[in-house]
């Protein structure tokens, strides 16, 4: 767990061994299948053509497997958030305000998951009202409430 206090600055996730290795190890590798395979197209020898387009394909298909793997965990939690959130709200919120949860996009709701209770009401008020962001409602969080356990 993280413990440097979060805010709107730095509650980016950065995973370095995925972001700073393995995708650009992915990438760079099926820029290179690729070069290889445009530099070696040998119309004489049509086996080869195949071999090379193979490879390419299971070049990117790795790279579309790891980036699907990433993804579907980070849709699991945002379901997760999503439910905690609004648990959250129906805890916290009063009538009117209670029976409107149910109007928060789902990306609202993943701004909202920074708020600490005392900032909620009034942020969700405005997130219903002004059609705010998910970026303008974490911008408008005046006491960050830190996620420290998202992928």
């Amino acid at each position: 767990m993280d413990t440097k206090q979060q805010n709107f600055a730095n509650h980016a996730r950065w995973d370095p061994p995925f972001h700073f290795f393995i995708l650009p190890v992915l990438l760079i590798s099926v820029i290179a299948v690729a070069v290889h395979f445009l530099r070696h197209l040998d119309f004489e020898h049509p086996w080869l053509i195949v071999h090379n387009a193979w490879l390419l394909i299971v070049a990117i298909a790795l790279m579309l497997a790891v980036l699907k793997s990433r993804i579907y965990p980070l849709r699991v939690q945002d379901r997760v958030i999503r439910l905690e959130e609004r648990l959250r709200l129906a805890s916290v919120l009063q009538e009117p305000l209670r029976s409107r949860i149910g109007e928060i996009a789902e990306t609202q709701l993943l701004g909202l998951r920074f708020a600490p209770d005392a900032e909620l009401p009034a942020l969700v008020k405005r997130a219903l009202d002004e059609k705010l962001s998910r970026k303008d409602i974490k911008q408008a969080i005046v006491n960050w409430r830190p996620d420290n356990y998202r992928i």
